[in-house]
């Protein structure tokens, strides 16, 4: 389960070269879709003999998936053994097929992620992620743990109360949990006189949000954590159902690895070439080994900075950044060019803040405008603390409303929508 190691770049080089023929063949061969792409693009996957020619092929968008979701189909529907969908957060949400052998690969890569934390079969592992509603992660890391053969605690999401009833109960050793739950968490255990910082956790596997900037420091929420619970060791992770493969950063914390098993990774720039290392970009993966649902060449909108250079561990796969922000929320604002998470950074700073959202527009001349809705800790009014606050780590200052919780739970819950919507973008044009 251990990701296969290289002694250099042009032994990795070598071997990504191999998996994305084998990728580009199957695609032809299996995929609706693909066959007619190759097709309209007159590309021969035949004459794909280097990493560079494999570079010149046309990129596969969010669109083409949203808009010929069965064509990318590369089995019957009897075939598949579970539908996963993405959770729309970018939009319009896409549903995924799951054969037996994705599944197993589903597996078999979140049990290198865990294994990166040195867990095993002797290992509890409390599981603060749903199972239901048809998500992939907490399905992923759930067949994860059973690979390795430790014990899990499927509390899901939601409910501090029971998730420390279940951590003073069952003992685990590892949580994985979304960072901004896991602070409610600890809020909650301080509100209530719970003593979680003499418990068996020593280890956090944080999932779908960022808790290290650009270079590679503890961001504002990561650092609450460690700061309200040093005892820990945090991990950060990069997934999405799309690719259904996770990269998990070592103990080292210098980026998460990238499995070459299973992913080919590139960060582009404007123009879709490969952007220059240490560059931030936009990701663009090829999967390696999906039967279902293969994707060659898929831009996420996720913008982060590649490295390749040798980590402290000791091996030589590349290193993908955390996630730095989403191309399509980039804003400028009053001269300023800012992603949305910055503004997540600066709020999560701000211990006074119990809860956010924010809501980008456009004004009455058409540049972003920006305003945070907040639930404020005792319903505090010291607006002027928090807005010279957010000023300082913005540099700009955007518009504040204070709300009810009852009124932040419906903004942020529509319609049973099963993850926090941070981030609403109502802007008729993109600034990109």
């Amino acid at each position: 389960m251990h990701s296969r190691s290289f002694a250099n770049l042009d032994e990795l080089n070598a071997f990504y070269l191999m998996q994305v023929r084998t990728s580009l063949s199957y695609a032809k061969n299996k995929s609706p879709f693909y066959k007619k792409f190759f097709q309209d693009h007159k590309i021969d996957v035949e004459q794909i003999n280097s990493m560079q020619d494999f570079e010149k092929i046309p990129c596969t968008e969010k669109k083409h998936l949203s808009e010929n979701e069965l064509q990318f189909l590369c089995v019957s529907n009897k075939e598949i053994a579970d539908w996963c969908t993405t959770s729309g957060t970018s939009g319009k949400p896409v549903s995924f097929g799951l054969s037996k052998s994705d599944i197993a690969r589903l597996a078999k890569n979140e049990a290198r992620s865990l294994i990166k934390m040195d867990c095993n079969s002797e290992t509890t592992v409390q599981l603060m992620v749903t199972l239901d509603k048809r998500f992939m992660a907490g399905l992923a890391y759930y067949l994860g743990i059973k690979e390795i053969g430790a014990s899990c605690i499927r509390v899901g999401s939601g409910s501090p109360g029971l998730q420390l009833d279940s951590i003073q109960r069952f003992k685990p050793e590892i949580i994985i949990a979304v960072p901004s739950f896991l602070l409610k968490v600890i809020q909650y255990a301080d509100k209530h006189n719970i003593d979680y910082r003499n418990s068996s956790v020593k280890k956090i596997l944080c999932i779908g949000e960022p808790i290290r900037n650009e270079n590679l420091e503890l961001n504002s929420l990561g650092s609450r954590i460690l700061s309200a619970w040093p005892e820990l060791k945090l991990f950060s992770t990069y997934a999405s159902t799309e690719m259904s493969t996770a990269i998990t950063e070592c103990a080292s914390g210098q980026g998460g690895h990238i499995p070459p098993e299973l992913v080919y990774i590139e960060v582009l720039d404007k123009n879709n070439k490969p952007q220059k290392e240490g560059i931030p970009g936009e990701v663009c993966f090829t999967t390696f080994g999906v039967e279902a649902m293969p994707l060659i060449r898929y831009k996420t909108g996720d913008i982060a900075i590649m490295n390749r250079k040798q980590c402290s561990c000791g091996s030589w796969n590349s290193r993908l950044s955390p996630i730095l922000g989403r191309k399509k929320n980039m804003l400028k604002f009053k001269g300023t060019t800012i992603f949305p998470e910055s503004i997540f950074d600066a709020l999560n700073s701000i211990e006074e803040i119990q809860s956010y959202q924010v809501e980008l527009s456009n004004n009455e001349v058409d540049l972003d405008h920006v305003i945070i809705y907040m639930v404020t800790k005792n319903n505090s009014n010291n607006l002027d603390q928090i807005k010279e606050s957010l000023s300082a780590a913005l540099r700009v200052s955007p518009q504040i409303e204070c709300i009810s919780t009852e009124e932040m739970q419906k903004r942020k819950f529509p319609d049973g929508s099963r993850k926090p919507i941070k981030l609403i973008d109502q802007r008729k044009s993109l600034s990109l």
